[in-house]
């Protein structure tokens, strides 16, 4: 008998070892992607407009996209994909019409989607109504 138990404790110690290794490898990797800029953490709320360049609501939604990248650069994240010159994007991202706006929180959750033309408005609102309350980056043109 004490032969057997002299010769299970490699077995326990390879164990005993793998299992600390386990636990210090997860450390390691949590606090790398911890002090990574990119992590998501470190990350703007987008608006993702999945359309086309040639489909007339995408045509109108450009300007709206564009007045919003520059009115909120630094505080908001907005992304235009054209699906017929990207095919694959519209699987990636489920698209069933467009134009399809995604917003997406500041740790790329996805919160909602609408389908079809969306004012800047409304854009602005929905975002309100999800928590998250944009502030201009840079002063907006009075029109008059």
């Amino acid at each position: 008998m004490k032969g057997l138990r002299h010769k299970k404790y490699p077995i326990v110690i390879i164990i005993v070892f793998v299992f600390l290794f386990t636990i210090a490898f997860e450390v390691l990797y949590a606090q790398g992607k911890s002090n990574n800029p990119q992590s998501p953490a470190k990350t703007l709320p987008r608006l993702v407009d999945v359309g086309a360049d040639k489909c007339i609501p995408c045509i109108m939604m450009a300007p709206i996209l564009e007045e919003l990248k520059k009115e909120y650069a630094g505080v908001l994240i907005v992304e235009f994909i054209d699906v017929w010159k990207n095919p694959d994007a519209g699987q990636k991202y489920h698209i069933r019409a467009i134009p399809t706006q995604i917003f997406y929180d500041a740790s790329g959750k996805e919160l909602y989607r609408h389908m079809g033309f969306m004012s800047k408005e409304a854009i602005l609102k929905t975002f309100k109504s999800l928590g998250i309350d944009l502030k201009p980056s840079s002063p907006q043109k009075k029109k008059g």
